[in-house]
């Protein structure tokens, strides 16, 4: 196998399959069902503070080791650090997002079919939940033929995308389907701030509730959100940027990928409020009490506002829902570009190899696990843990290892940075990344475990939730130290 390295084919490549990673189901299905559990206006403004006190700052720390080392996670870090378990811990993180976030994105891929004739009826929330998922309480492994066959349908698709490379398939299929998305994206909103009662729910997503503010929980889910909504802390960025050229300019692709990531989450703030006062509205009701279950709500509120729009919303959703799924297969694969490129590096496979065991692996588990009638349940409680401790912990360790403890590295990282960047990292990046940010994530991390350990989370008893969040931790730290642990393609040549 050849040892050259695929490359975007120019600068705009590379932002434009960044910006697909970023702007995603986490965008119009994550954060304003994030926001909406956290007080509305209340979570706007930990929001913005985390994207300038961590999300930006390991944005560009995850550029800096990717770039420089050309290589995934578990390389760029050994040859970093040698720290190749945090790079493995990352990896890890990503295949359980894939393996659950695919079962997110069947569910908008499924809702294609649903949108013609509009078949989700009045009663959208109880489609969802009882006729589309057919929920049940607790640990349930009974079989859902059209999850099951969703499931097949996403990772078909990814992996097809995946068998591509880096130009023919990342890079190709962000450029045609994110375009289409802003576009049917933003007509949507529009449609949806001409519905009576759109005006509360536009008030109960900007104005901020000061007492809200106060509970950690809050903060606490605006880190975890921007962690998630960046794609930093986990690989992606990190891998992305180890297939840039060597004169580029990082810090502008930050701010242009970060701009445009948040740009779209406020849009989809917007629009998912708005139907929620149209909803809140036409039953009478205060806008906090229009649905249950945020992890849903997506798809409670969006087909409400395509019925809206009466005989044309069957064309509308079919469009939607149509580029939804697309953008959130183009998120899905640089999720799965992360361990993918991983064991390239580790071992020396081919990328059809790579593909192969990696993605066909996650899409064995991932069926068995989310056509059941708990697949709302798995993803919930996953969701949480990959988050909130996964991606949190992993980014915290990185930024703790560089600053903390090897300050020389920080300044080399910063020096290769600002040799071809509009924005140069100064000062301000360094009191953040080694005082600001990991103060931030060690505090976040600490008080989520301490929340775990005393209230639990979303209410599930102990028998639901300890098995599933268990087998989440299990398979970070097993994962971790095994293949950090395996011999590489240059330790058995030598």
């Amino acid at each position: 196998m050849s040892d050259k390295r695929e490359n975007w084919s120019a600068r705009s490549g590379f932002i434009i399959a960044a910006i697909g990673s970023a702007v995603g189901l986490g965008n119009i299905w994550r954060f304003p069902y994030v926001a909406y559990e956290n007080g509305g206006g209340a979570f706007l403004i930990p929001y913005l503070v985390a994207i300038f006190a961590a999300g930006l700052p390991l944005l560009f720390l995850d550029y800096a080791v990717g770039h420089k080392f050309r290589k995934a996670p578990p390389t760029a870090y050994k040859k970093l650090m040698n720290s190749e378990a945090l790079g493995w811990w990352q990896v890890m993180v990503t295949l359980i997002i894939g393996i659950y976030y695919a079962s997110v994105l069947s569910w908008a891929g499924s809702y294609i079919y649903y949108s013609i004739g509009q078949k989700w009826g009045e009663d959208t929330q109880g489609f969802f939940f009882n006729t589309y998922l057919q929920n049940a309480d607790g640990i349930a492994f009974g079989f859902v033929p059209t999850l099951f066959f969703g499931l097949v349908i996403v990772w078909a698709i990814t992996v097809f995308i995946l068998y591509g490379g880096v130009k023919k398939g990342v890079e190709l299929s962000n450029k045609i389907f994110i375009p289409l998305l802003v576009i049917l994206f933003s007509i949507l909103v529009i449609q949806a701030l001409r519905l009576p009662g759109a005006t509360d729910g536009l008030n109960a997503f900007f104005t901020p509730n000061w007492e809200a503010m106060t509970n950690y929980k809050v903060w606490l889910a605006a880190f975890g959100h921007i962690f998630f909504s960046l794609s930093v802390g986990f690989g992606i960025m990190l891998t992305y940027a180890s297939y840039l050229k060597a004169k580029t300019n990082l810090t502008g692709s930050g701010m242009v990928v970060a701009l445009a990531n948040s740009s779209f989450e406020i849009l989809a703030g917007i629009g998912i409020f708005a139907a929620l006062g149209f909803m809140a509205h036409s039953a009478g009701v205060p806008v906090n009490e229009v649905v249950s279950g945020g992890i849903g709500l997506a798809f409670i509120a969006f087909p409400k506002i395509i019925s809206s729009l009466g005989a044309g919303g069957d064309l509308f959703g079919f469009l939607f829902f149509s580029s939804l799924a697309v953008a959130g297969i183009t998120s899905m694969v640089s999720i799965l570009e992360v361990p993918i490129a991983s064991f390239q590096d580790k071992l020396g496979w081919s990328r059809k190899k790579a593909v192969t065991i990696v993605g066909g692996g996650s899409a064995i588990v991932s069926t068995l696990i989310f056509s059941t009638h708990s697949a709302i349940t798995f993803v919930d409680i996953i969701d949480y843990f990959a988050n909130n401790i996964g991606i949190v912990a992993g980014g915290l360790f990185s930024i703790i290892l560089v600053s903390w403890f090897r300050r020389p590295l920080l300044t080399q990282l910063k020096d290769h940075v600002n040799q071809y960047s509009s924005i140069k990292l100064g000062f301000g990046w360094n009191f953040l990344i080694t005082v600001i940010t990991p103060l931030s994530l060690l505090v976040a991390l600490g008080l989520t475990i301490k929340a775990i350990a005393t209230e639990g989370y979303g209410g599930y008893p102990v028998e639901v939730l300890l098995p599933v969040a268990g087998a989440v931790m299990a398979v970070f730290v097993i994962g971790a130290i095994v293949f950090s642990c395996m011999k590489d393609k240059e330790t058995e040549e030598k």
